[in-house]
């Protein structure tokens, strides 16, 4: 814990992000974390931190040229790339979060990470199974499954079966399947009464992998569709991104990147010494 406590210290731009909940702010940096860990906490909480790094960064003169963000980190991103302010945007999070939550009380479901198979390997797997489906495409050799509580068992046993392993993930929901699909209804009503802005840089979807089009669209679709992430970094590097940062708690996105592409510079901003390291590394030419 303790996310974005000295970036608040330090930066006002993470100060006015934060200040903008004390509730969740005091969940961020004193738990407790299984208050923290509730879906209805945890994805304002990583809305605040992620925005909070990308702002420190452009406070010390390090601005994105584009943008992606995996899953909820969507959101952030389109904040950061103008689509809508700090308020509306963790006003909307909110929302998706209650959505989310109330959607996975009702649909038990969970998550496996599943390696040492190709994604169409999983596909098949998923085909033969109820209520089982591929939803992260992460990289080459990971593809991340969500599935009915009921389906699990017979999930890892059929990902064992044809040479792979299903790692479970510590999530309280079905994320980015069909058992998603009252959420996906309840964020794309919210969003039909909503207007945006026009983006000031490129924000490449997870449904699509592609810059955006329509967010409403979009915003409402990620919750009940698969994230492209593999296709969306290619698309970037494609389009001539040569240098990531990941922003926010952890590096698994960096690890991520580093595993589709090795030949691009990848860093991390998830706190002040992070951000030095990264501003270090970046000025010396990596």
């Amino acid at each position: 814990m303790g996310m974005g406590r000295d970036l608040y210290e330090n930066y006002q731009s993470a100060r006015r992000l934060f200040d903008m909940c004390d509730t969740i702010r005091g969940l961020c940096w004193d738990g407790p974390k299984e208050q923290l860990d509730i879906t209805i906490n945890s994805q304002p909480a990583l809305f605040l931190t992620d925005l909070a790094c990308a702002g420190a960064l452009t406070e010390r003169g390090i601005a994105a040229h584009g943008v992606a963000g995996f899953s909820l980190g969507e959101i952030p991103a389109a904040c950061y790339a103008g689509l809508m302010s700090p308020p509306k945007a963790y006003e909307f999070v909110s929302h998706r979060a209650r959505a989310m939550q109330e959607c996975s009380e009702k649909n038990r479901g969970c998550m496996f990470a599943v390696m040492k198979l190709s994604a169409d390997d999983v596909e098949r797997v998923c085909a033969t199974l109820p209520q089982a489906y591929p939803v992260n495409y992460n990289c080459r050799s990971q593809t991340v499954v969500a599935c009915a509580e009921s389906s699990a068992d017979v999930l890892r046993q059929a990902v064992s079966e044809h040479g792979g392993k299903a790692l479970p993930l510590s999530v309280s929901g079905a994320f980015h399947s069909p058992l998603m699909d009252a959420a996906a209804g309840s964020v794309a009503a919210y969003l039909e009464k909503e207007s945006f802005e026009e983006l000031r840089i490129p924000l490449y979807a997870n449904v699509t992998a592609l810059p955006y089009g329509n967010p409403k669209e979009l915003l409402s679709r990620q919750i009940n569709h698969p994230v492209l992430w593999q296709k969306t970094i290619e698309n970037m590097i494609s389009d001539g991104f040569e240098t990531f940062i990941e922003v926010g708690p952890g590096k698994t996105l960096s690890g991520l990147i580093k595993k589709i592409n090795e030949n691009v510079g990848v860093y991390n901003v998830s706190d002040v010494k992070s951000l030095e390291s990264t501003i270090t590394a970046i000025g010396s030419g990596g």
